[in-house]
């Protein structure tokens, strides 16, 4: 094997946990995640010699995955439904039912922002990207940025399945933290 390939293959598995775990977000589908960064990985496997060169190869491939999952979206021929809460799994041991649900909620939150707004989401507060490197990842103005942050956002705090969430996030009316220290 070359060790261009072995430098991916490399590459890909030390990616792989956290491009799933954000294409999940994207999708709100285990296995369509895993699908999306793979269908990644094929392209740009083919293109590693000069991507592998880049000053910042991660922002290529997640712009790469980004593209991805909105041309999976848009050429989907059959709708899935995304169900509201995620199916029975083993929990690992100390891992509680409640943050399986608070996932699921979240997921759900998700599923009803648009495309482009769920993207910049994830990528600007789960991903902890910059603004500017979520334009450049996703091809758009930093102001663009900035407003579909700021409406998703907005969306995701009116959500009814959130509504328990944000209201136990704020501060008091005394400007105090409620005794939260």
């Amino acid at each position: 094997m070359d060790t261009e390939a072995v430098g991916f293959e490399e590459y890909a598995a030390s990616r792989w946990p956290r491009l799933v775990r954000t294409a999940y977000l994207l999708t709100g589908d285990h296995h369509e995640a895993e699908d999306v960064v793979q269908a990644t990985f094929a392209k740009v496997f083919r293109n590693w010699p000069r991507i592998s060169r880049l000053h910042e190869p991660d922002a290529y491939v997640h712009r790469a995955l980004v593209n991805n999952n909105l041309s999976r979206h848009r050429r989907r021929r059959v709708r899935q439904l995304l169900v509201p809460v995620l199916p029975e799994r083993a929990h690992a041991a100390g891992s509680g039912h409640r943050d399986v649900e608070e996932r699921s909620v979240l997921v759900q939150a998700l599923a009803q922002l648009p495309q482009r707004q769920r993207a910049v989401v994830v990528l600007r507060y789960w991903e902890d990207m910059s603004e500017q490197q979520v334009a450049e990842v996703l091809g758009c103005s930093l102001g663009n940025v900035k407003s579909q942050a700021s409406r998703g956002l907005a969306k995701l705090r009116t959500h009814p399945a959130l509504a328990p969430y944000a209201a136990g996030t704020g501060s008091t009316t005394d400007g105090t933290d409620g005794g939260n220290r």
